[in-house]
């Protein structure tokens, strides 16, 4: 097994996996800011729950992810560490 498949393994034991993951994520349609602050926030307790939450936030900002709840931060919450 290579070290990138190892760095990936992570992945699997992640809280967001499954059939809520879709809230990590903004929705194709146009989202009203209540929406989205509720959605934020369920993701982000989601996260708080996760095992690898540094793994997933590290690997966002290392791919300089630009969309949904990594790590237990939005996108504009994680700008900062992209510098």
């Amino acid at each position: 097994m290579s070290a990138q498949q190892i760095d990936e393994l992570w992945q699997y034991r992640a809280a967001c996996r499954g059939p809520h993951s879709s809230i990590f994520f903004p929705p194709a349609r146009l989202e009203r800011r209540p929406d989205k602050r509720r959605r934020e926030q369920r993701a982000k307790e989601i996260c708080q729950t996760c095992p690898v939450q540094s793994d997933c936030l590290r690997y966002a900002v290392e791919i300089r992810e630009q969309h949904g709840i990594w790590g237990g931060l939005t996108e504009k919450e994680r700008r900062p560490l992209l510098n």
